[in-house]
């Protein structure tokens, strides 16, 4: 599934291609997504001008003057600028077609969003998918005690609580055990019993992880590509434990293990992460 770092990385793709343009269409091929495409959508939005690209945990945010798109790239979907005569392929749903460009939804398993929520209903945040979502982990008020007050009490694993997003939103399940390997932290552990030390090494790791994820454009699994098309470099460089099961830990060469949590794959290093 498509993190916050790749949601991220397509924002600013698509923001310095389509924010201050006016689209003029939108064109549904396939309105059968997660949520079925609102009817009324391309005409709500035809001859409309896009007045900011912004994000929410791992939504798009498409802000237009009487209201705001939602946009989730599901489990495998991809937000690309693609040229205006570019033939639509198999899983090509949507197109935001405007005179200088064209942004084309592509989404195998239809497990993405296009919805719309109307100005006058109040901020987007408020929305029933936005409204419950944590804080931002480049958020100046996230920190070990933020991490701290959330954990305290609950004896899900530690993993699982990072994955929750009522904590903090978008760390998914490939950062998240980066981010747990970098804090020399057992994902298995007991959220309550995370100290405050380890939930302050924890938060400086998960924006650290993140960081490096930004910076070299998202993960290179599945079939992500980024708003250019192009996919990310994550995974050449700074992967220390995900899909690398039996593996030698970089750090401390003991078989890297995998473990299932949630219906979930859980890489970590047994030797370099404690509970």
């Amino acid at each position: 599934m498509p993190e916050l770092p790749e949601v991220e990385t397509t924002r600013r793709g698509i923001d310095a291609v389509i924010t201050g343009k006016t689209l003029r269409r939108l064109l549904v091929r396939e309105p059968r997504m997660r949520w079925p495409i609102p009817d009324e959508l391309p005409d709500l939005l035809a001859g409309r001008t896009v007045l900011e690209c912004a994000r929410r945990g791992k939504y798009l945010l498409l802000r237009f003057e009487h209201g705001t798109q939602i946009v989730h790239l599901g489990m495998s979907g991809s937000l690309r600028s693609v040229p205006q005569d570019e033939a639509p392929r198999k899983h090509d749903h949507v197109d935001w077609i405007f005179d200088h460009a064209v942004l084309r939804l592509h989404d195998p398993r239809r497990f993405g969003a296009v919805l719309w929520h109307c100005g006058q209903a109040g901020p987007v945040t408020s929305h029933p998918l936005l409204a419950r979502l944590g804080i931002e982990p480049f958020d100046p008020r996230f920190d070990g005690a933020w991490l701290h007050s959330h954990f305290r009490g609950r004896d899900i694993a530690v993993k699982q609580a990072l994955l929750a997003g009522d904590a903090v939103v978008g760390v998914g399940n490939i950062y998240a055990s980066e981010s747990l390997f970098r804090a020399g932290i057992d994902p298995r552990t007991p959220a309550r019993r995370v100290s405050l030390a380890r939930c302050t090494r924890l938060a400086d790791m998960v924006r650290a992880t993140l960081a490096d994820a930004l910076a070299s454009g998202g993960s290179t699994l599945r079939d992500y590509v980024g708003a250019t098309g192009q996919p990310g470099s994550y995974f050449d460089i700074h992967a220390a434990v995900y899909e690398r099961a039996g593996m030698p830990c970089r750090v401390c060469a003991t078989p890297i293990r995998r473990v299932v949590q949630g219906q979930r794959a859980t890489y970590f290093c047994p030797s370099c992460q404690r509970r």
